[in-house]
């Protein structure tokens, strides 16, 4: 038996120094499209990013001075999907705008034909990547019942 995943429902990011990571995920996540809230969960303080998709959440880290490694277990980067080349050329744009600093934005061929992205680093050294709706995603979006029983031949 298996179920249907219908979508991500949230994320959360422990960080070093709440206060400098909220500064910088504010000005990313507005220019996301991302809705802020602050609710607490037992005695730590908590951030919350949220738009109609998912949640993306910040809250202080335990051990605040083990610095965030890609290539150690666990989170490598978190990529955001927009619409178009035009919307992450955008994005980067406003990172500009707020002294965030990116790789500027390209093409990924090694990925995709179409994959472009910026990337660029949080506080903490979490890589996190702005990507464009790719037709191969798109595809797979628009003809999931076709694509998953090719798979699964």
């Amino acid at each position: 038996m298996t179920v249907d995943v219908i979508g991500m429902d949230h994320i959360y990011i422990s960080v070093s120094n709440l206060e400098l990571s909220e500064v910088f995920y504010d000005k990313v996540m507005s220019l996301l499209g991302f809705i802020k809230s602050k609710a607490p969960i037992g005695e730590d303080p908590h951030i919350h990013y949220f738009n109609r998709h998912y949640g993306f959440s910040i809250r202080p880290a335990r051990n605040p001075d083990k610095k965030f490694d890609s290539y150690s277990p666990g989170l490598h980067h978190f990529c955001f999907r927009v619409d178009s080349i035009e919307d992450v050329n955008k994005v980067a744009d406003g990172l500009g705008v707020f002294d965030i600093k990116y790789d500027k934005p390209k093409y990924y061929l090694e990925y995709s034909p179409d994959y472009y992205a910026v990337f660029f680093t949080d506080p903490d050294g979490i890589r996190l990547e702005v990507t464009n709706f790719r037709q191969n995603r798109r595809e797979r979006y628009n003809n999931w019942e076709t694509v998953k029983n090719k798979c699964f031949d």
